[in-house]
């Protein structure tokens, strides 16, 4: 009964998933950097448009993401557009990091349905506060 349950999910997951970028349908599948951070060096949440959250953690060693997680109450599409934005983060600068957008995002999916490009823009931009942030933070130190 348990394999008839998850073939039949397998099934009911191309179908609806027709249509979309195999990019997008592995990141909605299988995404990246999902959790909390323990220590992280900076956390933020930022709510969207639509009422989703994406909440950020960061981890920075000499100016470069070490490390990078999110969690949502968003939908697939922001799912997929915060671990994108996550994996395409870790190992960058903070500078480079600084330089995703979401049009970078669109073009990855090859262009994200419209009604759900806010998806985009609310993971930058929570990556973006997680590093003003943190910026903030080591100003204050200073």
């Amino acid at each position: 009964m348990t394999e008839e349950i998850d073939r039949f999910v397998r099934e009911l997951q191309k179908e609806m998933l027709q249509g979309y970028s195999e990019n997008l349908k592995n990141e909605l599948l299988n995404p990246q950097n999902l959790g909390r951070m323990e220590d992280s060096d900076s956390h933020v949440n930022v709510t969207g448009v639509c009422g989703d959250t994406v909440e950020t953690f960061l981890r920075i060693r000499d100016g470069t993401i070490s490390d990078i997680t999110f969690r949502t109450d968003g939908c697939g599409f922001t799912i997929a557009c915060a671990s994108y934005v996550t994996r395409t983060a870790k190992g960058r600068t903070i500078e480079e990091a600084l330089q995703i957008s979401p049009e970078d995002v669109d073009t990855y999916f090859e262009g994200l349905p419209e009604e759900h490009k806010h998806c985009a823009k609310l993971s930058v931009m929570t990556l973006r506060a997680a590093i003003e942030k943190y910026r903030n933070k080591l100003a204050r130190m200073d």
